[in-house]
């Protein structure tokens, strides 16, 4: 078994506690050389194979690209995010508290630091606050510097797969995190950015179009358009 970083917005922090996300889905990329011809040439149209769960001569977890009518086309290593029983340890914005009583760093002596997370609720009155009630005032760091010691989510895989990322079914994107409000009728949301973008506000009419709608945010139009390969990580929390 293995631990690695894997890093996760305030909204999905939020989705993960409350048990609403058990799925993320992370781009496929290759490394130099023939499968970066691969993905930019009509090769990604003609839709060539990936075998999940195969490894390499190192021993690194990934999947084998064939061509669609035969002959292999490479190897695209799952990077950091493991294999099924390894677990991810997760990175998220936060800051420290200001309380240092024995003058050690944090680093040497985290029992005696308040560790405040940004995905976590704002006080009533605004801000967020250690502990002691000190308001927290110094810049946020940003969740690719949080240390392990500082990490309050571990996650096991429990399942990977590759397939396109406009694949994704109704139930895989409620696992993603999307969110359903039930009045009159069923609206699907997520934990949206401030400000709130201008489309999203009526909330949307399936789970996927909520979902594929978030990644037009994220990653942009284009990206949705392309119809990427994508790693589904699925997961539980630990």
């Amino acid at each position: 078994m293995k631990e690695r970083p894997i890093i996760f917005s305030a909204p999905m922090v939020r989705a993960i506690l409350s048990g609403r996300k058990t799925q993320t889905r992370r781009l496929v990329k290759p490394a130099a050389g023939r499968q970066s011809e691969w993905l930019t040439s009509g090769l990604i149209a003609r839709s060539p194979r990936l075998t999940i769960g195969r490894t390499n001569p190192d021993g690194i977890f990934g999947a084998q690209m064939d061509h669609p009518r035969g002959g292999p086309l490479g190897f695209v290593a799952c990077p950091y995010y493991g294999q099924p029983g390894d677990r991810l340890w997760v990175r998220e914005a936060f800051a420290l508290s200001v309380f240092d009583p024995d003058g050690l760093s944090p680093e040497d002596d985290p029992e005696n630091y308040d560790v405040i997370y940004r995905a976590d609720p704002e006080q009533p009155g605004g801000g967020w606050a250690d502990s002691n009630g000190n308001e927290i005032s110094a810049p946020w760091k940003p969740s690719i510097h949080m240390p392990r010691w500082a990490s309050r989510i571990l996650l096991e895989i429990t399942a990977v797969r590759v397939e396109r990322l406009q694949e994704i079914s109704e139930a895989d994107a409620l696992a993603e995190g999307i969110e359903s409000l039930t009045g009159d009728k069923t609206i699907y949301h997520w934990d949206f950015p401030k400000p709130r973008p201008p489309h999203a506000v009526g909330g949307y009419k399936s789970a996927r179009d909520a979902y594929t709608q978030q990644w037009v945010v994220l990653n942009g139009r284009e990206s949705l358009d392309a119809n990427p390969w994508v790693w589904v990580i699925e997961f539980k929390r630990v």
